[in-house]
């Protein structure tokens, strides 16, 4: 029977697998004892096997539910890859892939291993290579496998099956358990046994033949008769009996029994419709009870586009021998393109082509048709997704969004860019493989770690930022021209990386599947809207039976016409329409979803707008937008006309246009989805069959919201065109307040479906500690594991996360539990059963609203981490109840409303810490705070959030009578969550809520008003205030965390408040607020006094900031300048008492401190009057910190200055400072300073020092000011003399290099001091202080000139000074030259003229003994000569002057000394005679004619005294007269 095949109802869809396309593969190499050219019998050209090519085929081992795939890839010739699936548990993440020496034939076996002794075998394996050696291999589980491993040589058998160079090639391959049979070119067919894995050789093959009995013994020259090269071999099994079925190439086709080797049939099958096919592959069909085996055989033609499928039947009879006989007829079916595969079951043929699955029923009911219908394939899904199934989808998307540019504005390219990445990781869109592949065409490689590491997000973020680097961003539209680009070549390598390779078949239960190059899928019955949509007239009956149409014909007519008007529309506005639509729905974009349907309203009547025109002519250039313009004009009108005249002939045809409008009512109920009535009361896991369901859901939902989204745009198209239809005012404001709000109802319901089924999870935030020890899964069970590591995947959807809580009890024994997969009838069973839990929930329960449901859902979700999903679900059902004309719902559920709203506030609140920038965050936490507030405000909200208390942390700790005391344990739930989150601000608003409601619970209490309280109201406003101080601070509100303090009604509280304000400020560096009168402390000043007290006392003295500056600043603001005072001296006592206990470094630091705290001192006390200016050390407040703050111990030191020679400290000795001893220490400090960056060490230690000690250090180090200084602070009258003659010495010996005592005696004077300093003094050379005192810094080259200025700057305080320099030198020095100035310095005491060497005490005489004293005989015989020269020669007016009487002194003694002295030198001969000689001359001459001049003075003298006395005796008598 030769069938025509007329039309072909779409009946089912492909559903795909989650994770079959993300298997990780475990490598193992077979190992082979056969050397290449062993195996190479025949030459290259004919190879001993059939070549490799794409294949793949399931097998079921037992009764173990245990499905075991092969495929075997042409690009990959000597790996075979095996994945073992159970229906009832997950997909499996690994796989393995079996490597063998050669290339593989297409063909693999897998059965269970039956062998008792086996331990760890589960099933065998059988391969053939292309070489001619056959393999079985001893499986166990794949887990157990190491990768790049050596598979165990023990655990495999290989045989060579070519080793008769005379037998033909290999051309079909069949196995079965113990056995594999081979069919060969010559059309014979040998067994191999290869069950055993201890036989022999000679036992091993067995060839069918037709002879029997003697003929046994001739064995190869027995062949049977010629026949056709074997095509095909089928084992099947008939009542526990292997019968083999061979398909010859001259058409005839054999049956043996494999176990007696006897043939049971043989016949040539003859297509008399078709000449030049040729047999090509046969398929065999299990027996049923009817004693009928079916068969199909596919037959070719030369043309490869040409093919034919022949069914027939086979009766048997049981026996001794089943008996088979051909069923005379023959139904061939004719099919175009190239069949992949074909298996018949069940009575039913399944046909895979290229382009789509068929399905061939194969209960004919009448004798010229077969029923046949047509199965979609993931590939047109995919393409629909991608706006790759019509030419102009995505040009669609790009003008849409052109047009809406004006209303999205600068929203426009996430607004798209959120379109595409949707549909790009929509399950069974997503491959990773595919997605790889894609973005290396961009040059974006990943390692396989780095790549499987990304997350949902971060595969969003990469592919936007691929896309954006490509685009141009002064262009949107080039945005959408990447995407479309992206999802070309996307689409082509999901395509190249999804092509089918056969089925997967289970005949037990009636399931059919797809196994694809890289993922595996299963296919399903279509619902009855998708049936209802996709059938035309002539199929009306198969589809409309749960339609409630009052008359079935005129309603059935009317429906199909109004289904047709709704496509055209869609058809008319492309793919595009829906896509802007949803996404309006489930994100957050600027445009709503009412505005979208205006828009498409607004181009179905005027087609494009004007900046859509002006975008084909940027894009398209001037003819082709000219030609496009056309084009769509043309388009427009037909649309307008067709649509108008339709409408005419619809309301014609149903009388009114009240019945159009109830068809179209009866149609939208159709599609609300069905509530179950099922009871479910069993717990599903998620598993390959629940994950199937999330699949078919999702698709399903999409059908329904698109259909509902189609029915819209009709109607607002019917309201819009009102003047054109003529329809009545009563049938407008029926669709306008009925139909659409039950479109809009129907569109919610379904688009939750499918946001729950498409939308992937959020990976989990691990906020905290405990969540990061959790993440660990120390003791946990492996699932909990598998269930963490699957969330923020894209194929693990929310409603597999819901799945958990799917209870189901179907018929059956339950599909979602099943151990098997099922039929596809089922599979949509099982959907209308998910659907209904997830809308109307469990069955028997009370029917509850779209709120309260979603509550339910959105708390399971919010339990996993999906804050995201949760808000956006929320959103949707928020956006829906703003287009409910009556919001019955949400009147008549108020607290289900306020539940919402928490939900809602718990997401943003969550959210609000993870990934968002700063002014989202901002915005999350305000919503939050909104929600919270308003959900506490509605009627009944105790009651609805009494339930959530356990999955949201609120908790309703105590039986409330009041809204108030209700309320006031609400905002203290949520000041605790927002502080728990670190969120202050919101944290700080329910505290002042919380404070309304104390008041608010105690005026609605009256008397009994603490009775509704859990606690005393004052610890309430307490603790609150408390918060509030908190929060505050932590928004670094200064002034408002005072004022929480002071508001405090808790004294306790109201301290630790303060104590912690301090710190905190302190901490922040916020000083200038505790101290300069911003916050006025009032009441409280002591209270912070003594915190800073007991914080100074307990804190190191470099703590920053300081707690003494911090008391000194604050007492100087109050004008408590001597408190002021005696604080920041107590820090320079306490600088100075640890300094000892710090590094050299640290030493200078410590010092410029002290230095600092003494001068502020000082500074303070200048501020008081002078009776006044003085403190005392022992502050009071010191004495008394144990008292308040007994756990802790102040820092002690001891004052060196009140020790006693012994080291003890004296009792009971109290002392006062004034304004001169702190300058005194200052002066002592800045001293120390100076010697400190000089590199004297050694100077301090932390003890008073003496002064004299100082000034030593200072005049070693050449601080010669400040040696100066610090010995007129401190000396005075013959103590400061003594002084000052010490401090010269040491200077004059400095000026003596090479004399005795001198430090520098024996090092060059012109190089010291200029050593490298060490590194540890390095670190002062950058100090100010010492840069100013840098220039004071001599060497000794200079410290004649600084002795000299000295000198001369402090004789006038002791005029012996310059005798005692003198002395100093000659006697360091005897040989030294003294200097000029210093001689000088002894001459000029008086004029010599007058007074010869008389003088102060540094005067000539002085120095004309020191020569003589130092034997320097020569300078002081020529200082002799000098003055008496000197005096000789004085002018005429001089001379009465030195005539007077004692008016000319010289040392005569000191003369006479030297006279002798020269007399002993030139006696003894220590002095050259002539030197001495002449000395004595040049004295004697001067003494001679000295003392010559001497005596007439003394003469002139007398006479001068006579002349005067009688001149005053005449002036006498004068006056007498």
């Amino acid at each position: 029977m030769f069938l025509h095949m007329e039309s072909r109802l779409l009946a089912g869809m492909e559903v795909p697998l989650i994770g079959s396309n993300d298997v990780k593969w475990i490598e193992v190499s077979v190992p082979s004892s056969y050397l290449p050219a062993a195996t190479a019998v025949v030459s290259s050209s004919q190879p001993c096997a059939p070549l490799t090519k794409d294949a793949a085929s399931c097998h079921i081992i037992g009764d173990s539910s245990q499905y075991i795939i092969w495929r075997i890839h042409e690009n990959l010739p000597h790996v075979v890859e095996l994945i073992e699936i159970s229906a009832c548990k997950e997909f499996p993440r690994i796989g393995l892939r079996l490597s063998f020496p050669h290339a593989l034939s297409p063909f693999a076996f897998i059965c269970k291993n039956e062998a008792k002794s086996t331990v760890g075998n589960s099933y065998l394996l059988y391969a053939l290579e292309v070489s001619g050696v056959a393999y079985i291999l001893k499986l166990r589980n794949i887990c157990t496998y190491v990768s790049c491993s050596l598979f165990p040589r023990s655990e495999l058998v290989e045989v060579n099956v070519q080793t008769d160079p005379q037998v033909g090639a290999v051309t079909a391959v069949a196995a079965t358990v113990g056995c594999l049979v081979l069919g060969r070119q010559d059309g014979s067919i040998s067994c191999f046994r290869l069950g055993a894995f201890d036989q022999t050789p000679l036992d091993l093959m067995h060839e069918l033949r037709d002879d029997v009995g003697i003929g046994r013994f001739w064995g190869l020259m027995a062949r049977v008769k010629s026949t056709g090269a074997v095509l095909d071999l089928v084992i099947s099994e008939v009542h526990g009996r292997k019968l083999l079925f061979v398909l010859h190439a001259d058409g005839s086709l054999r049956v043996w029994d494999l176990l007696s080797h006897v043939r049971l049939l043989s016949h040539t099958i003859t297509i008399p419709t078709m000449t030049g096919v040729s047999a090509t592959k046969l398929r065999v069909g299990d027996a049923d009870n009817t004693s009928l085996i079916s068969l199909a055989i596919l037959y070719s033609t030369m043309e490869l586009d040409a093919n034919l499928v022949a069914t027939l039947n086979l009766s048997f009879t049981l026996g001794e021998k089943i008996n088979l006989s051909l069923e005379p007829s023959i139904t061939t079916i004719p099919l175009e393109g190239r069949i992949i595969d074909f298996v018949i079951s069940c009575k039913k043929l399944w046909i895979l082509k290229d382009d789509g699955l068929m399905l061939y029923n194969m209960f004919c009911t009448s004798d010229s048709k077969v029923e046949a219908f047509s199965y979609g394939l993931q590939d047109t899904f995919v393409a629909d997704q991608l706006f790759q199934d019509v030419e102009h989808s995505a040009d669609d998307l790009i003008w849409f969004s052109h047009s809406l540019i004006s209303a999205l504005k600068d929203q426009v390219v996430p607004f798209v860019s959120s379109i595409f990445l949707r549909r790009l990781l929509y399950p069974g869109v997503h491959q990773s493989v595919v997605l790889r592949e894609t973005m290396q065409e961009y040059n974006k490689h990943w390692t396989d770690s780095e790549f499987q590491s990304l997350t949902v997000d971060d595969l969003k973020k990469e592919i936007l930022y691929l896309i954006e680097s490509e685009a141009v961003a002064e262009y949107p539209m080039s945005v959408i021209y990447c995407w479309k680009k992206l999802c070309t070549r996307y689409f082509h390598y999901w395509c190249k990386n999804s092509r089918p390779y056969g089925f997967l078949v289970d005949s037990s239960t009636g399931a059919v599947g797809l196994i694809r190059k890289n993922s595996i899928s299963m296919f399903r019955c279509l619902e009855d809207i998708e049936l209802l949509i996709n059938v035309s007239d002539e199929h009306s009956d198969f589809v409309t039976s749960g339609l409630d149409l009052p008359d079935d014909d005129l309603d059935r007519e009317v429906l199909f016409e109004v289904l047709r008007l709704a496509s055209s529309i869609r058809q008319q506005l492309g793919k595009a329409a829906v896509a802007i639509f949803y996404e309006s729905l489930v994100s957050t974009s600027t445009i709503s979803s009412e505005e979208i349907v205006a828009f498409l309203l607004k181009v179905l009547e005027t087609g494009y707008s004007a900046s859509m025109k002006a975008a084909h002519r940027s894009q398209l250039g001037i003819n082709r937008s000219w030609g496009k313009k056309l084009s769509d004009h043309k388009n427009q009108r037909q649309f307008s006309i067709d649509m108008l005249l339709s409408l005419h002939a619809l309301c014609n045809k149903a009388t009114s246009g009240g019945k159009v409008l109830d068809v179209i009512e009866n149609y939208l109920k159709f599609l609300v989805p069905r509530k179950t009535m099922d009871r479910l009361d069993s717990k599903a896991a998620f598993s390959v069959n629940t994950s199937m369901l999330v699949q078919a859901t999702s698709q399903v939902a999409n059908v329904m919201f698109e259909s509902a989204f189609d029915i819209l745009l009709l109607l607002g198209y019917l309201v819009n065109t009102n003047g054109q239809v003529l329809m009545s005012n009563s049938d407008i404001s029926r669709i306008q307040l009925e139909l659409i709000p039950m479109i809009n109802e129907t569109l919610a319901e379904w688009l939750i479906l499918y946001f729950l089924g498409t939308t992937p999870s959020e990976s989990p935030a691990l906020e905290d500690f405990s969540s990061r020890l959790s993440s660990l899964h120390i003791g946990s069970h492996n699932d909990t594991n598998s269930w963490n590591e699957m969330l923020g995947t894209c194929d693990f959807t929310l409603a597999c996360i819901l799945i958990p809580n799917f209870s189901s009890s179907f018929e059956e024994h339950g599909y979602i539990s099943s151990r098997y997969f099922t039929s596809p009838e089922k599979i949509i069973s099982s959907m209308r059963n998910f659907c209904s839990w997830i809308i109307w929930g469990r069955t028997g329960e009370q029917k509850t609203s779209m709120f309260s449901r979603i509550s339910e859902l959105a708390v399971v979700l919010l339990r996993h981490g999906q804050c995201e999903a949760v808000e956006n679900l929320l959103a949707i059902i928020e956006a829906h109840s703003r287009k409910e004309t009556i919001s019955q719902s949400v009147q008549t559920a108020d607290g289900e409303w306020c539940m919402h709203l928490h939900l809602l506030g718990c997401c943003l609140l969550a959210r609000a810490q993870f990934g968002l920038q700063e002014s989202s965050k901002q915005r999350k936490i305000h919503e939050a705070v909104r929600c919270f507030f308003r959900a506490s405000c509605g009627q009944g909200a105790y009651r609805a959030l009494r339930s959530l208390s356990l999955q949201t942390g609120f908790h309703p700790g105590f039986s409330c009578d009041s809204a108030a005391a209700w309320k006031l344990h609400y905002y203290q739930w949520a000041m605790q969550t927002f502080e728990h989150y670190n969120l202050s601000e919101g944290a700080c608003q329910f505290a002042f809520a919380a404070l309304e409601q104390v008041d608010e619970a105690l005026r609605l209490g009256n008397d009994t008003s603490e009775d509704n309280l859990s606690e005393p109201a004052t610890a309430i406003r307490g603790r609150l205030w408390a918060n509030i101080f908190k929060f505050t601070l932590d928004l670094n509100n200064y002034h408002d965390a005072y004022c929480a303090i002071i508001s405090n009604p808790d004294e306790d509280s109201k301290y630790v408040c303060l104590r912690r304000l301090i710190i905190v400020l302190c901490e922040r560096f916020a000083c200038k607020t505790l101290c300069d009168g911003q916050l006025p402390f009032i009441g409280l000043a002591e209270k912070v006094r003594q915190e800073l007290v007991w914080k100074a006392e307990r804190s190191d003295s470099a703590a920053n900031p300081n707690p003494y500056k911090l008391l000194y600043a604050f007492e100087m603001h109050r004008n408590n300048f001597r408190r002021a005072a005696s604080y920041i001296h107590r820090y320079s006592d306490r600088v100075r008492s640890e300094a000892t206990l710090k590094a050299h470094q640290q030493i200078p630091m410590a010092l410029q401190e002290r230095l600092n705290g003494l001068s502020a001192a000082i500074n303070a006390l200048h501020l008081v009057h002078i009776a006044y200016s003085w403190i005392d050390p022992q502050i009071e407040d010191y004495s008394c910190l144990d008292e308040h703050h007994p756990s802790k111990r102040p820092r002690k030191f001891v004052d060196e200055s009140s020790m006693d020679s012994n080291g003890f400290q004296a009792q009971g000795l109290q002392y006062y400072i004034d304004i001169e001893k702190m300058e005194k220490e200052f002066l002592l400090t800045s001293a120390q300073y100076l010697l400190c960056h000089a590199n004297m060490k050694s100077t301090f230690t932390g003890n008073q020092v003496l002064p004299s000690d100082v000034v030593d250090m200072l005049v070693q180090t050449d601080l010669y000011d400040m040696a100066f200084t610090v010995l007129l602070k401190f000396r005075k009258g013959s103590g400061l003399k003594r002084e000052l003659e010490r401090v010269f010495v040491a200077i004059s010996k400095k000026c003596c290099p090479n004399g005795v005592g001198s430090p520098y005696k024996g090092n060059d004077i012109r190089t010291h001091g200029l050593l490298l300093a060490s590194s540890e003094d390095e670190t002062f050379t950058h100090s100010p202080f010492v840069s100013s005192h840098s220039t004071h810094q001599l060497s000794v080259n200079c410290q004649w000139e600084a002795l000299e200025v000295y000198l001369e700057k402090y004789k006038k305080l002791h005029p012996r000074l310059p005798v005692i320099v003198a002395e100093t030198l000659l006697q360091t020095d005897p040989q030294i030259e003294l200097p000029l100035w210093l001689v000088h310095m002894f001459k000029g005491g008086r004029k010599a003229t007058c007074w010869g060497m008389t003088g102060q005490e540094a005067d000539p005489a002085s120095l004309f003994r020191l020569y003589v004293d130092y034997a320097r005989y020569a300078e002081a015989t020529n200082l002799v000569l000098e003055f008496i020269e000197s005096l000789a020669f004085l002018r005429p007016a001089d001379i009465i002057k030195r005539k007077k009487i004692s008016a000319v002194w010289f040392p005569y003694t000191a003369v006479e000394r030297l006279w002798c002295h020269l007399e002993e030198l030139s006696n003894a001969g220590q002095m050259m005679n002539d030197q001495c000689d002449t000395l004595k001359k040049l004295l004697h001459g001067a003494l001679l004619n000295h003392l010559t001049l001497m005596k007439v003075d003394s003469h002139d003298a007398l006479s001068s005294a006579a002349s005067g006395s009688f001149c005053f005796a005449g002036s006498r008598s004068r006056a007498n007269t």
